[in-house]
């Protein structure tokens, strides 16, 4: 009984100390267990091709390139590749359209992995990391972007010239549809009037070289102030003008005015009035933002600023020029471009400008805003106003810019007696048959103080 009692003893610690060699064992095995490859993915792209490892951990990894022929090898020391990839490996679909014809492997008796890819072109590799994500373990990324040889390089390459735009002028055609805007004497419609004079102001821009317009409603339905100007820019507008026939409180009310955005505030009473009121039908329709999320506040606040800032100035230079148009055809509400916080011209990168054609609360002006004659001549005053403004400062890149350029290297010269095309040619270095091009000359007769243009050289 006592020799049993000892063996039952020594049995117990016995079975412990295997145990914890059993532990201890396992233990070291799962340290020491190697990375594994998963699986091999491979993807085309028009700028690289990509290789993908789905390991088992992070690992170390190397790669070079060897040519004749053309291989990338990649070292994955202490690495194996599982069962499921070996056996079904990468094929000749997944290899279309990428650089790679071909993948191989080191024998699975080797403790380290080498993967060789057979390239059809030379590349140039970049290989990265990435941490586990949604349903993606960790991965082994290797880029391929392909290289040119010297010999595919054109030694000079050719010069692609920029087609010369339009200067795009987007035209508003204030309220719309659920909007009536203004209602005047005779059930006059704001929203009936300044449609009609949009349209044939989009027309004059149209006909005329060099511009393009575009409406931002082309019949009766509502549209939202932020929308407008989303519209103009969608477009790559150069100028946005909204056009109104407003109405005051009394009928004595009277003249066209002009207006700019105010950062601060409005320039009159009247101005901050219409200016509340043309903002209140935006509650009609959704808005929008210019969004400037992917800055910081600093940034997008100088940003802001600087675009305003340039806008603004434009759109006051370009305002003071339909003022002046507009002046011998139609009495002004105010001599000058005032100044007010309308949601529609607040586009920062878009020169805008609201014209208001009149009252159409005035019996006399509601009138006028409906005869065809007058709607005609506010229409060309307002694009006398803006393609004025145009012409002195054209954008670059324009039509209009390469026709101003043209137009300032012209000189004129009078014609004196005793003056002869052939002198005058010699005089100014250029050939006769270019005077009379540029001035549609038929024969080469000069009169006494006819005007001619003469090129100048560069």
């Amino acid at each position: 009984m006592t020799v049993k009692l000892r063996l039952s003893a020594f049995g117990s610690w016995g079975l412990q100390r295997c145990c914890g060699l059993m532990v201890s064992c396992f233990l070291a095995s799962a340290a020491l267990a190697s990375p594994t490859v998963n699986s091999i993915r491979l993807h085309a792209s028009p700028e690289k091709t990509r290789l993908v490892f789905d390991v088992s951990e992070p690992l170390d990894h190397t790669l070079f390139v060897l040519e004749n022929p053309l291989r990338l090898v990649i070292d994955l020391p202490e690495t194996t590749l599982a069962k499921p990839a070996r056996r079904q490996p990468l094929g000749s679909k997944d290899f279309k359209g990428t650089a790679v014809t071909d993948i191989r492997f080191s024998s699975d008796k080797q403790a380290d992995l080498r993967v060789v890819l057979d390239l059809s072109e030379s590349v140039k590799p970049r290989s990265f990391l990435l941490k586990p994500i949604a349903q993606y373990d960790d991965r082994l990324v290797i880029d391929l972007f392909p290289t040119l040889s010297d010999q595919s390089i054109p030694a000079t390459e050719p010069k692609i010239e920029q087609p010369l735009r339009d200067i795009i002028v987007a035209i508003d055609p204030g309220h719309g549809g659920d909007d009536p805007g203004a209602i005047g004497p005779g059930n006059t419609y704001e929203k009936t009037v300044v449609l009609a004079i949009a349209k044939r102001l989009a027309d004059r821009f149209n006909a005329e070289p060099g511009f393009k317009a575009v409406l931002t409603r082309g019949g009766d339905y509502y549209v939202a102030h932020r929308a407008r100007t989303q519209l103009a820019r969608d477009n790559q507008a150069d100028v946005f003008i909204s056009i109104h026939a407003d109405a005051w409180k009394t009928a004595s009310a009277s003249g066209a005015s002009v207006f700019a955005i105010s950062q601060r505030g409005a320039t009159s009473e009247t101005a901050r009035w219409i200016a509340e009121k043309e903002n209140r039908a935006d509650l009609i329709g959704g808005v929008g933002s210019v969004s400037l999320d992917d800055k910081d506040d600093v940034l997008a606040g100088v940003l802001l600023d600087l675009s305003m800032t340039a806008s603004l100035s434009a759109s006051l230079e370009m305002g003071a020029e339909v003022v002046k148009s507009i002046a011998p055809i139609n009495k002004l509400h105010k001599a000058n471009v005032e100044q007010a916080s309308f949601i529609v011209l607040k586009s920062p990168d878009i020169p805008s400008i609201l014209v208001e054609t009149g009252f159409i609360s005035n019996p006399g002006e509601a009138k006028k805003l409906r005869t065809v004659a007058h709607q005609k001549r506010m229409a060309g005053a307002i694009f006398k106003g803006v393609s004025t403004y145009f012409y002195k400062t054209p954008p670059e890149g324009t039509l209009l810019a390469q026709k101003v350029s043209q137009a300032k290297r012209v000189v004129a010269y009078k014609i004196k007696s005793g003056d002869t095309l052939s002198e005058i040619a010699q005089r100014y270095r250029v050939s006769q048959g270019a005077l009379k091009s540029l001035n549609a000359l038929k024969s080469d007769r000069l009169r006494v103080g006819q005007v001619l243009k003469i090129p100048e050289r560069s």
